[in-house]
């Protein structure tokens, strides 16, 4: 399923960046778009193929960031693009929530194969991952006829309402937008990164829970559902210890409350299995899954326990969820999946972690790197250890005038999420340019790090493509708006 990689120069940098067209285009689109878009850098993208991104100006990139992990099977797969079309010259829409079509009640039937548990289960469909999140706190709420809720800091569960009461990864998502759903509890998250077992980590997150929140703050026999991802996303892709998922399952499991895995991010294969908490060997009650669902159509999901999900018809539904198109390109995807780029992922992963540490070796700057499959973080560190977002943010930019796209998150980490596709050649292209990025010649001025001022340097070639060049170049629109 690797052949769609064509043997394209990758990346190949042709002109300034952002090119004369990506400029002019950048100028209208921020005239009329909403300013709360946050723009990483000037990319305006003409089209995609598997790993490969080309911009208005003929510019190629070598995406590591799929899209924020949604174009699991590459850009525009063949076999994908096929289904689309085909089911396209079909049916378009007919409201699964009112009718019935093949591809939706098909698409459910696989989705219960595939998702961990033996037991029955059914599927809700919706159009986005915080729709799958906002549909999960409904059915939550409505069977346990219970209130609460627990979520984790740091965690990323959507910007709508309900979603963004859950969310705590960036004060600015919730800024403003109060009051927000009551009843929502945060308690850190279980993290283990540089070997140490931190006082949210693992056991000490669940006594926590047990012997502080729920003496003191709210009765378990109120709390619906604990909300979790399996690996943390946009609160800096942390892998929690391996007892922390089944000692949270243990602990809602005594006192009757959901278990809800929000697997939009980090599932659909990414990792080397369909869903991450399978690596745990943790079922969950309901799962909630988006993103990489549909290789870039817009589709979620909520799997539940089919005793589980006992509202009656009307309590909540969806006009465009499960869209037949979708669930058309959602069944190809997990083909695809199973057909082998769930193992390219393991095995991808696996060698991009092997080398990320060596790069950690090399480079100071480089602190913990994490991972599990095709989902990787690793923090930028100052001398004494601290966190340095400026200059993640600066291998950001860097990477990119030197034609790799990548993205933070957390505090001072970098994701690596490329499409499910991508080769060894790749993984050591992406490796070289990273490593050229974080250990350029020279001192950087004053205010600037060294990822920043390599941004306005000559390439020297990393990779088979050695025709790319690099000046730092951004709107100061764009600029404004990476600084919020």
């Amino acid at each position: 399923m690797l052949d769609v990689n064509r043997q394209f120069r990758v990346p190949a940098i042709r002109t300034e960046l952002p090119g004369p067209k990506a400029r002019r285009m950048v100028e209208r689109d921020e005239r009329v778009t909403s300013p709360s878009y946050t723009r990483v850098y000037p990319l305006v993208v003409a089209r995609g193929e598997g790993a490969m991104i080309e911009d208005v100006d003929g510019n190629r990139f070598l995406d590591f960031n799929a899209g924020i992990a949604v174009c699991s099977t590459g850009h525009c797969h063949p076999r994908v693009v096929a289904a689309i079309q085909k089911q396209a010259a079909n049916l378009l829409h007919m409201s699964g929530t009112d009718f019935y079509y093949p591809t939706q009640f098909e698409l459910a039937e696989k989705l219960t194969q595939i998702t961990p548990g033996k037991f029955a289960k059914r599927v809700f469909f919706t159009n986005s991952g915080t729709e799958s999140v906002e549909a999960a706190i409904k059915l939550a709420r409505y069977h346990t006829r219970r209130q609460n809720m627990i979520a984790f800091y740091g965690c990323f569960h959507g910007r709508t309402m309900g979603a963004v009461s859950l969310t705590s990864s960036k004060v600015t998502q919730r800024r403003g937008f109060g009051p927000l759903l009551p009843g929502v509890i945060h308690v850190p998250y279980a993290d283990c990164r540089r070997g140490k077992h931190t006082p949210g980590s693992g056991a000490g997150t669940i006594e926590m829970i047990e012997k502080t929140l729920f003496r003191k703050l709210v009765a378990p026999d109120e709390v619906a559902a604990i909300f979790v991802e399996p690996i943390q996303g946009e609160g800096g892709y942390l892998v929690p210890p391996p007892e922390f998922h089944r000692e949270l399952r243990a602990l809602c499991d005594r006192h009757g409350i959901l278990f809800v895995a929000d697997e939009i991010q980090s599932g659909m294969g990414r990792t080397g299995k369909m869903c991450a908490i399978e690596h745990w060997g943790v079922e969950p009650d309901i799962i909630c899954l988006a993103k990489g669902i549909a290789s870039g159509m817009p589709l979620g999901a909520i799997v539940a326990r089919a005793d589980l999900m006992d509202w009656p018809p009307g309590a909540h539904a969806s006009t465009f969820g499960g869209n037949p198109v979708a669930c058309a390109a959602a069944l190809e995807t997990i083909a695809l999946l199973e057909d082998g780029l769930m193992e390219n992922a393991a095995r991808q992963g696996a060698f991009l972690l092997a080398e990320l540490e060596k790069l950690k070796r090399k480079h100071s700057a480089i602190g913990d790197v994490r991972g599990k499959g095709l989902m990787i973080g690793f923090d930028l560190v100052a001398a004494d250890g601290s966190p340095a977002p400026d200059e993640a943010e600066s291998l950001v930019e860097a990477c990119f005038h030197k034609g790799l796209l990548l993205l933070r998150c957390g505090e001072s980490a970098i994701r690596i999420c490329p499409p499910l596709v991508v080769t060894q050649e790749h993984c050591e292209t992406a490796l070289a340019i990273m490593s050229e990025c974080l250990g350029a010649s020279g001192s950087a001025p004053a205010g600037r790090s060294k990822s920043a001022a390599i941004a306005s340097q000559p390439s020297k070639s990393p990779s088979p493509a050695d025709d790319r060049s690099g000046t730092r170049r951004t709107s100061k629109g764009a600029a404004k708006r990476r600084s919020k």
